[in-house]
């Protein structure tokens, strides 16, 4: 009987050695990557151009040979009385709690999926590219109102992904130039924590046309970096979910049952000792 326990005792022990040893395996990313062919990495590189959606937020420049004709096509632009182009002030700019700037100078495009574009009007603009975008302003203002082919430059001006879970640091993180991968989101929140689930990650999605897409991502697998998830759109939400130990902690009893354990505890401890008291009297 002894030997048994004994042998128990040493299988546990080996079974706790060996998860000890396996445990730095779940740390790092995308493992063996480097073994990936540089001509799949290559190929795979190609980035999309941003889809526009409902509540993006557009910076429209429109710019040519003869700015004057161009200004009332600029938005927060106009012709004083000696024909020079002024500027309206940008006082109403201001930068929220979520750090992401926000200013009336910009085009938001509203439920219906259209800007009010100054001089033309409204403007379906979801589900396009900037260049789709650009191409039809271009056309809608050549040759009708300007005499020649303006350049016309559009930045997204709230890219912007929510990073949530078992990182360091939660939150709304923006990019300035339209870009962001998600190790770049990561590295943003501080990285995830040591407890956050590398193989059990949620990306949340967004689609111009409304629709929404749900993916779970594993950072263990080092083909994540040819997914199409790798690189990001704007207003995704990536939830890092905790791994099993997390939740086990984050696991509480209900503190009435606590206080009927303990008190049912306490009396079986006093139980024990009363025994022990009366099989001593009578020895």
């Amino acid at each position: 009987m002894r030997l048994s326990h004994c042998n128990t005792l040493i299988l546990s022990v080996f079974a706790l050695l060996m998860a000890s040893c396996s445990a730095p395996k779940k740390v790092p990313y995308l493992l063996e990557a480097e073994n990936i062919p540089a001509e799949i990495l290559t190929h795979s590189q190609s980035i999309p151009d941003p889809i526009i959606t409902v509540g993006d937020l557009l910076n429209i420049d429109v710019s040519g040979v003869n700015m004057n004709a161009l200004a009332p096509f600029n938005k927060g632009r106009y012709i004083d009385p000696e024909g020079k182009i002024g500027n309206l002030s940008r006082n109403n700019t201001n930068t929220g709690s979520s750090g992401l700037e926000v200013s009336t100078d910009y085009y938001l495009v509203n439920s219906d999926g259209c800007i009010d574009f100054p001089i033309i009007g409204k403007i379906k603009v979801a589900g396009m590219t900037k260049s789709e975008v650009t191409t039809t302003l271009c056309d809608l203002m050549y040759p009708k109102y300007v005499t020649e082919k303006p350049t016309i430059d559009i930045r997204l001006m709230n890219f912007r992904v929510t990073v949530a879970g078992a990182v360091k640091q939660p939150g709304v993180y923006q990019s300035k130039n339209e870009r962001m991968t998600f190790l770049e989101a990561l590295a943003m929140a501080g990285d995830m924590d040591i407890k956050g689930d590398r193989e059990n990650i949620l990306l949340y999605r967004t689609n111009a046309d409304g629709t929404r897409e749900v993916h779970r991502l594993n950072l263990h697998d080092r083909n994540f970096l040819l997914s199409p998830y790798y690189n990001l759109q704007q207003n995704d939400f990536i939830y890092v979910t905790p791994n099993s130990s997390m939740r086990q902690g984050a696991w509480q009893m209900n503190p009435a049952v606590t206080a009927t354990i303990t008190i049912v505890g306490g009396m079986s401890s006093l139980a024990s000792l009363v025994i022990g008291i009366i099989n001593l009297s009578r020895k």
